[in-house]
């Protein structure tokens, strides 16, 4: 029983008709599901990925009408998205010029090049070069060249006032090993990573003792998933959690994915997905993202539902 890398980031957005326009046109990447928050049907679900939604590409984002989140400790405070090659990294700086992105120069990080950037709400998102590890589906009608398009996510970067118990949930709990550390700003950063290893399957654990607890709101990140392959082995995590009392959400069926939820002992919470059955259970490959999808148990209150969401 093996987690075997990251599943999906899912962030928060003010702004979904703006946040749709930022990630389809201006990183090019593939709205593969369009549906809603099921705990809260007023909140679009939109998530990104890459053309074939693989399990590990996803971006998504719940929009509520939250002010600006309130940087801090206690949380995700940086979410790599992986490209592959020196010059994707110089064609990523050109194209966020010509379209007014904020964003640095082109930077080593944990031996990775590297490319920080915001999108409209603050998001800080980076782009690494990947070398060719971690796989991603390219999407024809991306406005980006498919040699330059983003192939998934990772590695997710968390902050936390005290890393210990954060550590011991990582390795102990999730079973991830921790394999290296780099300097940041003078503060150390612990690399841990889970399956058979690579940016796609990696997390990096920041202590930052002197801040604030951050304040969730737009442009912050709501929880971050890791990927389990099949349904057997995620029986087993939820088993796991609960021999050892961690207080969890219990299974809960996504219709696209089977998750869990907890938060570590620093308040982050964490899901645990499994790859299947996937986005296209419900809309063929071809034509995901382009009309709303509802899971069956929210099919009956279409009407009203679609009344409440903005056109994107």
């Amino acid at each position: 029983m093996q987690l075997t890398g990251i599943h999906h980031l899912t962030a928060i957005s003010a702004d979904a008709p703006g946040n749709h326009a930022f990630y389809t046109q201006v990183l090019g990447m593939r709205l593969v599901k369009k549906t809603v928050n099921q705990d809260d049907t007023s909140a679009y679900h939109l998530f990104y990925g890459d053309g074939r939604a693989s399990p590990g590409s996803d971006i998504t984002f719940f929009e509520w009408p939250v002010p600006r989140e309130s940087r801090g400790t206690r949380a995700i405070i940086r979410t790599a998205l992986r490209v592959t090659g020196r010059a994707a990294l110089q064609y990523w700086a050109g194209r966020f010029h010509e379209h007014n992105v904020p964003h640095g120069g082109i930077i080593i990080r944990d031996g990775r090049e590297s490319l920080d950037f915001e999108d409209g709400e603050g998001q800080r998102l980076s782009l690494i070069d990947d070398g060719g590890a971690g796989g991603g589906a390219r999407w024809e009608k991306s406005p980006v060249p498919a040699q330059f398009q983003i192939r998934g996510l990772g590695p997710i970067t968390l902050s936390v006032p005290d890393p210990a118990p954060t550590d011991l949930v990582l390795t102990q709990v999730l079973e991830m090993r921790p394999v290296r550390a780099f300097e940041e700003n003078g503060r150390k950063v612990q690399v841990y990573e889970m399956g058979a290893g690579g940016p796609d399957a990696e997390v990096q654990l920041l202590a930052e003792p002197g801040l604030p607890p951050a304040r969730q709101g737009a442009g912050g990140v709501h929880h971050l998933a890791f990927r389990t392959p099949d349904r057997a082995q995620y029986d087993a995590w939820a088993e796991r959690l609960a021999n050892i009392r961690l207080p969890s959400s219990g299974p809960v069926d996504r219709h696209y994915f089977r998750s869990l939820y907890f938060r570590e002992p620093n308040g982050i919470l964490i899901e645990i997905a499994t790859d299947g059955p996937g986005f296209d259970v419900d809309e063929p490959m071809e034509s995901l993202g382009e009309s709303l999808a509802l899971p069956p148990f929210l099919e009956e209150r279409r009407e009203q539902i679609e009344a409440r969401l903005k056109p994107l």
